[in-house]
């Protein structure tokens, strides 16, 4: 779950604390193409103030106006549809003939916001399901292959926990590296125990700078499928005990800095340490994709691109300008 949801919830207690009437969007199904992925969230407030997003804006402006008519003093959840007409499509705006379902939800304790907040703070993986009859939520477990289900009796939504990125290393590609995944969204911590590179760091927002050395912060981190670790400090002192725990977790990402003839050298050392063969594999290095960058920012570019290209299961065996087949927004729209 990304911090733009996590947002959207806190700002749903706000809003219920401060004795407003609240409604909870959530996307529960899209067709063609459609500008927010199932899961996405939006509230809305019962005098037409917004946070989140269920679409480009089109579908928002709907909804307040619905509020403005009294249409969202909801008893129970409901579904719309927003896209099933070629009037509608052209309406709201939506890509490429796209159609969204969404379950507009009446907020009330009955809802377990606050208890779900609590679970994805703690780096918990749950499930939400709410039953569309009674509005009763029910908070379990989920696991790495849970989705968004809907079958117009139950939703379930699937929440946390998130993104994190470790960067072995301070220096000056790590700040640039840093900055983007934040950008994106990422938990970012910086393992640095050389006290020269420390300066600034603390002055970075959404950043934690650790100076233990790198192998006990990996164990210590518990890193599971919705973290990255990239090393990047050139020493293999510090690289290579990060690397050789990072690559037995289920960390979706591993890279290190370095070029072909390097990272080949850092495998072998690797399976020295008794990395297996398979685990040396999943090595990303050189890390990120070849977009010929050279500078420290266009490298750190190029590791946030492949991350996220690995993320959304995109192939990266062909030419990324290829969009046919692309599962991203039309791009001819």
């Amino acid at each position: 779950m990304n911090s733009i949801d996590i947002d959207v919830i806190r700002t749903a207690l706000d809003w219920q604390g401060r004795g407003h009437r609240v409604v909870l969007g959530t996307v529960v199904r899209t067709w063609g193409s459609a500008p927010r992925p199932p899961g996405s969230l939006m509230v809305i407030r019962d005098d037409g103030q917004v946070a989140g997003s269920v679409s480009g804006g089109c579908i928002e402006d709907d909804l307040i106006g619905r509020v403005g008519r009294g249409e969202l003093a909801l008893r129970k959840p409901e579904v719309t549809t927003y896209g099933e007409t070629a009037e509608e499509v052209r309406r709201f705006g939506l890509p490429c003939g796209g159609t969204v379902q969404i379950v507009l939800e009446p907020l009330g304790p009955q809802s377990q916001l606050r208890e779900l907040l609590v679970a994805i703070e703690a780096h918990q993986r749950v499930q939400r399901r709410l039953d569309m009859q009674t509005g009763l939520v029910r908070l379990v477990p989920a696991t790495e292959g849970d989705r968004v289900t809907f079958d117009g009796a139950t939703l379930g939504t699937v929440h946390g926990p998130r993104l994190r990125l470790l960067i072995i290393g301070g220096g000056q590609l790590s700040r640039y590296l840093a900055s983007m995944a934040v950008m994106l969204d990422y938990l970012v911590t910086v393992c640095e125990p050389r006290t020269e590179y420390h300066e600034g760091w603390d002055a970075m927002a959404g950043v934690t700078l650790s100076t233990v050395m790198p192998d006990d912060l990996v164990l210590a981190m518990n890193l599971d499928h919705n973290s990255a670790v990239v090393a990047v400090t050139h020493d293999p002192k510090l690289d290579d005990l990060a690397l050789m725990e990072a690559l037995r977790t289920p960390a979706f990402y591993v890279g290190a800095l370095g070029s072909q003839h390097n990272n080949a050298k850092r495998r072998e050392r690797l399976l020295e340490f008794d990395v297996s063969p398979e685990e040396a594999a999943r090595l990303h290095g050189p890390v990120g994709l070849n977009l010929g960058a050279l500078t420290p920012p266009e490298i750190a570019l190029s590791i946030v691109a492949e991350m996220t290209a690995l993320r959304r299961g995109t192939d990266l065996s062909g030419p990324l300008s290829n969009w046919e087949g692309s599962k991203t927004v039309c791009k001819t729209c």
